[in-house]
């Protein structure tokens, strides 16, 4: 297990051939993971680049590379395109340069798949084809839950948006998909990727006490690269505190009054394990941000919220 002790940063920007390495200046990032089949976004800013070296990142498109951790444990918590830059002044003294980042942005939205499968073909099947049409945007084939032996009766003309093709998948074979860092993966609704779980408790970074909400479980922890959209958690339950109803609308406390939020249920795991489903990697290599704050789920329910009333709730870069 790592000692969580010194901090550790890598943010590299790739493009034209060349790749410029800004891990020595202070780096301040804001990194968003979902499964909510929509991009990812990083918000990274850099402060006081040479105007030559910022100049040099001036196009939409590069790759953006961000590493994070400690010295003993980092790994990548975001891989992307850029798809905004700026360039500005903080101080009289001090400038920035802000870096607007999504991954698998352009597969997201140029992705088109022109096929027809003969009869017999799977869910799989449909899989490689959208994937087949993401893969000239960077987007690698990743974890593919099992979509079972199903055979299609009659052939099919797959044509279209490849996300909405996976969309149609994930419906019909009860997954979630999404691109994680340049790889797309399908996970089963009420199951976590492959992988031993990340243990939370306070000797190993947990923050704080987790909170019940009508989201999900929520928690904070030290920053964690371990931890990703679908990643397997355990949390000891008697550290969990439970919602309570308010006297006022019989909402849960901490929830929007809008809407009916009342009729979401929140599942919390008697045997501790969770998915995570949301999350939010924050730094500052020369402040005190360094952690990762997640919403989970029960690993073992099966009475889950949709994904499209979920992210009526999460925040957003």
């Amino acid at each position: 297990m790592t000692q969580q002790w010194i901090r550790y940063c890598k943010l590299t920007v790739e493009g034209g051939g060349e790749a410029i390495d800004l891990s020595a200046f202070r780096i301040r990032f804001t990194v968003k993971q979902h499964t909510l089949q929509t991009p990812n976004l990083a918000d990274i800013v850099i402060t006081n680049l040479a105007p030559a070296t910022a100049q040099k990142i001036k196009k939409e498109g590069q790759i953006v590379s961000l590493e994070a951790g400690y010295q003993d444990g980092f790994g990548l918590i975001f891989k992307g395109n850029i798809i905004q830059r700026r360039i500005g002044r903080e101080s009289p003294t001090d400038t920035y340069l802000n870096l607007i980042a999504a991954n698998g942005d352009q597969a997201y939205n140029y992705g088109k798949v022109s096929k027809t499968l003969a009869a017999g073909h799977t869910y799989l099947d449909q899989v490689h084809a959208a994937a087949e049409a993401m893969k000239p945007y960077g987007v690698s084939l990743g974890y593919i839950a099992d979509l079972g032996s199903k055979q299609m009766p009659r052939s099919r003309v797959l044509f279209g948006m490849a996300r909405d093709i996976l969309r149609t998948v994930a419906i019909s074979t009860n997954t979630n998909w999404s691109v994680q860092n340049g790889q797309l993966t399908m996970v089963k609704n009420d199951e976590a990727k492959p992988g031993s779980a990340v243990v939370l408790n306070s000797t190993t970074g947990l923050i704080g006490m987790p909170q019940q909400t009508i989201y999900g479980i929520s928690a904070r922890c030290l920053l964690n690269p371990a931890i990703a959209p679908n990643s397997l958690i355990h949390i000891d339950q008697s550290s969990i505190q439970e919602a309570v109803y308010s006297v006022d609308n019989t909402n849960l406390v901490g929830t929007a009054e809008t809407g009916n939020n009342s009729i979401y249920s929140t599942m919390t795991a008697a045997d501790g394990f969770y998915t995570a489903v949301w999350l939010s990697h924050t730094g500052d290599t020369r402040g005190q941000s360094w952690y990762t704050d997640i919403i989970c789920w029960s690993a073992n329910s099966s009475g889950r919220m949709s994904n499209e009333a979920l992210s009526l709730g999460l925040p957003s870069i």
